[in-house]
This record gives structure tokens, C-alpha cells and sequence, in this order.
């Protein structure tokens, strides 16, 4: 994004888990990583998310909705006055057995941003197995830019207080 500074997008990212709700804040999600090139998300491992007795296989539902979340943060710090945002599209192509204990982690970026759709890549991997994804995915988003983007507003929202 033109003219953001990296103190602006950790505020972004510390806002991004204020407000996280539902399954989002079950996933205890940490940004490791953000700049307008992408960003870099560990989801700690939780057996909840596993859908075998031995607690090791993940549902390929909980990779979908990370996948999806973390699709949405790249895009607000890669595209200025974001208001609102939709997923139009979303796709993820599984690539092997998510079966481990380890911490799984995500990187997505946002590849393509005119006016109103936002084009994003991802992969998912284990950590300390970046060599070794589990899956990709790719989304296309309905956007709505203001004078005034989503986050600035909540920034604003939050000063008021």
C-alpha cells in the first residue's frame, strides 16, 4: 500500500485479532509476518481441530476458513480505504494429509487489486516443514472502498473511547 508505514500495518494486524470473533479467535491465530507483499499467520495446534482418535488429522474445513481469514488481512494491508470485503471465490487444492501436531502456518498476498476485486495466493505448511505444503489456495474478494477504510474507522472508534 502506498505510503503505510510498517507501524500502521501492526496496528492493522494488532486490530485484526481485537476484533477476531468465533471460530477466528479459537484458532488463537499469531502475525508473524505483514507488509503489503503479504503476510504470515501460525495457527497453534488445537486436537479440537482434528477429526481422527489419535488427534493428529485436520478437519480441511478449519485450513478453508484460515485460509480465508488470512486472505482478508493481506488484502486490507495491501489495498488503501478498504471499507468492506466479500469472498467471491475461494480455492483450495489439498495436497497432502494434514496429519501432524505442529503448528500450522499460512502465508497468502494479495496479486491483482483493481477497484473492486481482490485477487490472493496462498500456501499452508507445518512448521518446520515449509518444504512440504498441505495445501494452496486462491480467492477472489468483492471490495467496497470509502473515504475512509475499515480499519482507519476502527482506529478512530478506538481513540473515541
Amino acid at each position: 500500500m502506498a505510503g503505510m508505514t510498517q507501524q500502521e500495518m501492526e496496528r492493522i494486524a494488532q486490530l485484526w485479532n481485537a476484533r477476531g470473533t468465533g471460530l477466528i479467535t479459537h484458532m488463537a491465530l499469531d502475525i508473524e509476518e505483514i507488509s503489503s507483499e503479504g503476510v504470515r499467520v501460525r495457527m497453534p495446534f488445537n486436537p479440537d481441530f482434528c477429526v481422527d482418535s489419535d488427534r493428529t488429522l485436520l478437519h480441511g474445513g478449519i485450513l478453508t476458513a484460515l485460509l480465508d481469514s488470512v486472505f482478508g488481512l493481506a488484502n486490507f494491508v495491501a489495498i488503501e480505504g478498504v471499507s468492506t470485503m466479500a469472498t467471491l471465490d475461494l480455492r483450495v487444492d489439498y495436497l497432502r494429509a494434514a496429519r501432524s501436531r505442529a503448528d500450522v502456518i499460512v502465508r497468502a498476498h494479495c496479486f491483482r487489486k483493481p477497484r473492486h476485486i481482490a485477487f490472493n495466493a496462498g500456501s499452508i505448511w507445518f512448521d518446520g516443514h515449509e518444504d512440504a505444503e498441505i495445501a494452496r489456495g486462491t480467492a477472489s474478494f468483492a471490495l467496497t472502498r470509502g473515504n475512509t477504510g475499515l480499519f482507519a474507522a476502527m482506529t478512530e472508534g478506538n481513540a473515541a473511547q
